[in-house]
């Protein structure tokens, strides 16, 4: 009884750690629209990011279709969310004009 308690436990903390992707994609893109709507993004860079956004969904899905990610899985969804975070960034503080 105490080993399955146990085992329990440790399966918890590993799903814990997980990465949940969907939820990070979904969490940039809120806030790209939030960006857009606040005029802090042009519609030029809006429709980049946003196209970026529809690229890592298909990349997810991609991944997740077998329902096992491996290590470069996980690091190439994880990169691709990275570089569209750094360009959110970089367009909400630029002063460039269209």
């Amino acid at each position: 009884m105490k080993t399955i308690i146990t085992l329990l436990a440790v399966l918890l903390v590993l799903d814990v750690g997980a990465q949940n992707f969907n939820a990070m994609q979904q969490s940039q893109e809120k806030i790209i629209k939030a960006a857009y709507k606040k005029k802090k993004v042009t519609e030029l860079e809006y429709g980049k990011l946003m196209r970026e956004q529809e690229i890592i969904k298909q990349t997810i899905y991609k991944y997740e279709a077998d329902k096992l990610l491996d290590s470069h899985e996980k690091n190439v969804i994880q990169d691709k969310l990275d570089r569209a975070e750094k360009r959110l960034k970089r367009y909400k503080t630029n002063s460039e004009r269209y």
